[in-house]
């Protein structure tokens, strides 16, 4: 047999070989390219190129349909036979697939599936790296130090099914973290940014945005726990609802185990959640948060199935206008919970119908609260209220009547994201945004920043 290079043809084959009842083959090939800087001095480059296959095969038995799943990372083509074997093995040694259903069909091919992959290489940073070495300069004069990292990754993934599907889509995710310190390491800011492709990002202007924030830390102010007015800036308001998307499986709603399960049985939905008009949405074809427009599932779990590979994906409120509207399904789990199938997505995204920028917010600021730049460490406490704790980091600032005072020590939080969500007095205006926490894992979020009356800061954290 000759060699087999091309992603469609790995596909096909795979396709050919399998004498599975049914059989779905995942191609995924992947470039990415990265700058890493630190100092105010550039310290690494480079660019990688791999590919992963995943054989997904199903058997059909007396007592129900058993799936066996394997994936291989630099398959060719002597691979092939035997990683078709693997997965039907898997499927032969397994029990009853709990979440087998018809495997997906009747889905238009992609007229793209036989085109060679896309690809992410250093050229992703003509415009980025002279702009980012001006930043280095204008620091330097400053006194102030850059570090950080760019990354950029470009997926092509070819999903071909024996029930004739043939679907391709190109995925590419980039993203900046910058983090300026003062030269005795005592004052620390960060700030980052989501792209597709490097030209919206000004590192100009997001090493003004640092040094505002080291200027403000040169006044430090000791503050207790507590609860506070604060500001959540969209990345942060980003890592607590995507936590909340993660954890809107409509299963586990309707069996009573997480804070979207009715008391006495039966989920939340229809609920008013919020107050202000929030509306939380996914969206495969939202203008610079494009995501795949089917499903693409490696493996079953609580909130995918294999056996939706290649559902259609279409535009979904989770809340709309404050109301609890969708939670997250299969199709087995719809079937289990009545609801509509709702799989989901890899983009959010939370509109308030405000249009203040949070510089604007702060400004409008009465009294005393805290303007937050990010939090991490983030981990569940309960989840039957989706209670989360986690730690402030890289900057929390005091607030008093407009003006920025200096900056405050780190706290511990405990907080749900509903729970602000139901309390949220403000939203500013929707803006793409980097998830600080989830960053490695969800990119795509577009977020407003929230003011929150009484967010709960229930200790002191001496970290950065």
């Amino acid at each position: 047999m000759s060699r087999v290079s091309k992603p469609y043809e790995i596909v096909e084959r795979a396709l050919e070989l399998s004498t599975a009842d049914g059989c779905v083959v995942v191609a995924d090939e992947n470039s990415s390219a990265n700058l890493r800087w630190a100092g105010n001095a550039l310290t690494t480059n480079g660019v990688t190129r791999g590919r992963t296959l995943t054989v997904i095969a199903t058997v059909d038995g007396a007592e129900g349909t058993a799936s066996g799943v394997v994936s291989r990372s630099a398959v060719t083509a002597d691979d092939l036979e035997p990683l078709v074997r693997a997965a039907e093995a898997a499927a032969r040694g397994a029990g009853p697939a709990e979440d087998a259903q018809p495997l997906v069909s009747g889905v238009p091919v992609s007229a793209d599936f036989t085109e060679p992959p896309a690809e992410t290489g250093s050229d992703v940073f003509a415009d980025f790296a002279p702009a980012l070495g001006d930043a280095f300069a204008r620091a330097r004069s400053g006194g102030r130090e850059l570090y950080g990292f760019a990354h950029h990754q470009l997926s092509s993934t070819y999903l071909g099914t024996s029930t004739g599907l043939r679907l391709r889509h190109d995925q590419p995710n980039g993203t900046l973290e910058l983090n300026a310190k003062s030269p005795d390491r005592t004052r620390s800011a960060w700030a980052g940014r989501a792209t597709r492709d490097f030209k919206d990002v000004d590192p100009a202007a997001l090493d003004a945005e640092l040094a505002q924030r080291l200027g403000w830390a040169e006044r430090r102010i000791e503050l207790p726990a507590g609860r506070y007015e604060t500001l959540l800036p969209p990345t942060a308001v980003a890592d607590l609802l995507i936590y909340q998307y993660w954890s809107a499986g409509a299963r586990d709603a309707a069996e009573g185990r997480t804070v979207f399960s009715r008391p006495g049985g039966g989920t939340r939905i229809g609920e008013t959640l919020s107050e202000l008009p929030l509306t939380l949405r996914s969206d495969p074809h939202a203008p610079g948060l494009e995501s795949a427009p089917f499903v693409i599932a490696h493996a079953s779990g609580d909130g995918s199935s294999v056996f939706d590979n290649g559902l259609p994906l279409a535009p979904t409120d989770w809340i709309k206008d404050g109301r609890l509207e969708r939670l997250t399904t299969t199709r087995h789990s719809a079937g289990l919970t009545g609801l509509p199938v709702a799989p989901s997505m890899d983009n959010l995204v939370l509109d308030g119908g405000g249009e203040r920028s949070l510089e604007e917010m702060v400004a409008a600021t009465t009294g005393r609260a805290l303007l937050l730049t990010c939090l991490w460490y983030i981990r569940e406490v309960d989840p039957a209220t989706l209670l989360l704790t986690g730690l402030t980091r890289d900057g929390v600032y005091l607030v008093e009547d407009g003006e920025v005072l200096g900056e405050v020590n780190n706290f511990r939080f405990n907080e749900s994201p509903v729970g602000l969500l139901s309390r949220a007095s403000e939203a500013g205006r929707t803006e793409r945004t980097l998830p600080r926490e989830w960053g490695d894992y969800f990119t795509r979020a577009a977020m407003p920043a929230l003011r929150i009356p009484d967010f709960h800061m229930s200790s002191v954290s001496r970290g950065v």
